[in-house]
């Protein structure tokens, strides 16, 4: 599966810019999300090769629109990283229980994502 176009669903302005300007520098398409409610609607209407999904955020967290898009036939395929300031071990197993295919701690290390991002195709 190659990856060209990446949805970005985090409510924090500053890490979606960041995430943003180092994906698109790798030559990908992003589409932006500032919440869960609003990443389930793009990930249905945009159909992205993958989600990056922040954990803390207004509404539905990370963990709940994860756990609906992995349920959800439309979306069950799109691969989803949780990308989160949570650190914790139980985070960790508790966002991969949701249907995660990787857990990233924020700050989001650029070579490492591009290098989970290059091993899926």
């Amino acid at each position: 599966m190659t990856v060209k176009k990446i949805l970005i669903v985090d409510d924090s302005p500053t890490d979606r810019q960041y995430l943003l300007e180092m994906l698109s520098r790798l030559g990908y398409q992003c589409v932006l999300a500032t919440n869960g409610e609003e990443g389930i609607e793009k990930a249905r209407s945009e159909t992205p090769d993958l989600i990056l999904m922040d954990v803390v955020m207004p509404g539905t967290s990370g963990f709940q629109a994860t756990r609906t898009l992995s349920r959800d036939a439309a979306t069950k395929d799109i691969p989803v990283f949780i990308c989160s300031s949570k650190s914790q071990d139980t985070d960790r197993i508790w966002g991969m229980r949701q249907g995660a295919r990787d857990y990233l701690i924020k700050p989001v290390n650029p070579g490492d994502l591009a290098a989970k991002i290059k091993a899926m195709g």
